[in-house]
């Protein structure tokens, strides 16, 4: 889902640049203070995990890449501000020491993968943990990273199509396409992760739900 340099117009990606970078600096500012210290290290552990996952991606039609995202699993254990300060953690050092994404499309990718990604995953988490009074954590978090994953799509679609790369109907189908089947896969490693957490951890997936 890596948007690479050349594929954003001038005004697209100045402009998401911007946004991106304050987006970036509001979740640092949150996450200091509504991550709690001993879930630092947790943090950083989930980091590391999702960094190397990302990097296992493959070229979809478009002028995109599709992979696994991570964003609701960091958002259903720490909040979606932590997610969105973590997820801006890994794409930054994924552009510059690795070009696995391009470095004008840095605050594109933040912002359809942590912001978008982290937001629409939380929110359904936290809706279908309210539609199902607390019961069924796992489909309530199977139906977060699919809806994240795809809300994320959606969002790199609309700037490729914005920037005249694409044609928005032939991107939207390619990317919701292929990433509603890779939100499966998404979907089944997020709900197992959590279910091994909440077993194992209980009080990390509670502060998570929490903030």
């Amino acid at each position: 889902m890596h948007i690479p340099d050349g594929y954003l117009s001038l005004e697209v990606w100045t402009t998401t640049t911007v946004a991106g970078a304050a987006a970036a600096a509001c979740a640092l500012r949150r996450t200091r203070v509504e991550l709690a210290q001993p879930q630092v290290p947790a943090a950083a552990l989930a980091g590391a995990f999702i960094f190397a996952a990302q990097m296992l991606n493959f070229p979809i039609a478009g002028a995109t890449s599709g992979h696994f995202l991570g964003s609701a699993l960091a958002a259903i254990l720490f909040g979606p501000w932590a997610s969105a300060a973590i997820m801006t953690a890994v794409l930054i050092v994924q552009a510059v020491l690795f070009h696995d994404g391009g470095i004008t499309a840095l605050g594109a990718n933040m912002l359809c993968t942590a912001v978008i990604g982290s937001f629409a995953g939380w929110g359904v988490y936290k809706a279908g943990l309210r539609l199902l009074k607390g019961r069924l954590h796992a489909a309530a978090s199977f139906a977060a990273a699919w809806a994240s994953i795809v809300a994320a799509a959606g969002g790199v679609a609309l700037l490729l199509a914005l920037s005249g790369a694409a044609p928005l109907g032939a991107v939207l189908d390619a990317m919701l396409g292929w990433h509603a089947l890779i939100g499966i896969g998404e979907g089944l490693i997020t709900m197992a992760a959590v279910a091994w957490l909440t077993e194992r951890r209980p009080a990390l997936a509670r502060e998570g739900a929490a903030a």
